[in-house]
């Protein structure tokens, strides 16, 4: 008789004007890295590559933090990737979430690695590094990636090979997809890399797109600001160095208001 009232208790205890959805399925990658599946909420739009803040009640407060949604905006769930802080004020206990637990998340999507932030153009690079790769997760997924450029290029740097899996399983998920796979065929290309194992690919990206190894490795020519468009998600370095580079190639930053040659993700750099 006691689960009606521990419910209600709950209930009191979320705060007005957030979404309450219930966890669905949770896969851990490796010892800190997870992705896990919820409900989505039937108002809640967003376009793809744009994040929401999460968080759960911890104690009798909700904590949050960003997070890209890396489903995409067709799709009836919502996927997150998620590192694991041992003692992150969310991450130490989103990190233990099961099927059937409840995640809270705020109601305003929001991001600048949106496909309208930049202008017309035929590649699309997708620089991430570690969980960065989320964002794109759901860009990569999505058909009007697909109608808009003609060659689309996932870039994923991490440490160790396991750290990959992520990107692979995208990749094969959609190559197994019934209208994805068609849509997609050969315009996609995931490049991934790391930096402190023996692997195919070794190096940061930065250093790969400065010595042209990225270029050659890949059969496309240097950046052109004709034809190329860049969006970047990762560690602070690398969003400053990665910038630099594209600028140095003649590419411009833009952003929600003023369209340009790529756009950079800030909000997850502390």
């Amino acid at each position: 008789m006691n689960a009606p009232a521990k419910t209600e208790e709950f209930a009191a205890k979320i705060p007005d004007g957030v979404y309450a959805e219930t966890v669905l399925s949770v896969e851990h990658y490796t010892d800190h890295l997870f992705r896990f599946r919820m409900t989505r909420p039937a108002g809640f739009r967003f376009r793809s590559g744009e994040f929401a803040m999460i968080g759960l009640m911890v104690g009798d407060k909700p904590i949050y933090r960003a997070y890209s949604i890396a489903s995409p905006s067709w799709d009836e769930e919502l996927e997150f990737f998620s590192i694991k802080v041992p003692d992150g004020p969310l991450t130490s206990h989103l990190q233990q979430i099961k099927p059937g637990d409840t995640v809270l998340m705020r109601k305003k999507p929001t991001g600048t690695l949106v496909l309208d932030a930049l202008t017309p153009g035929k590649r699309l690079y997708m620089f991430s590094t570690g969980t960065g790769i989320a964002p794109f997760a759901s860009l990569i997924r999505d058909p009007e990636t697909y109608e808009k450029f003609e060659e689309v290029i996932l870039t994923h740097t991490c440490r160790d090979v396991a750290e990959l899996k992520y990107g692979f399983d995208l990749v094969d998920e959609i190559k197994n997809h019934e209208f994805l796979s068609e849509l997609v065929g050969d315009k996609l290309k995931h490049y991934a890399t790391v930096t402190r194992q023996d692997y195919a690919f070794t190096g940061r990206i930065t250093d790969l797109i400065e010595n042209g190894k990225m270029f050659a490795d890949l059969g496309v020519p240097a950046f052109d600001p004709a034809v190329d468009r860049g969006m970047i998600c990762g560690s602070s370095a690398m969003l400053k160095d990665t910038k630099a580079l594209l600028e140095k190639a003649g590419l411009t930053e833009g952003a929600n208001n003023k369209p340009a040659e790529f756009v950079i993700e800030r909000a997850f750099v502390g």
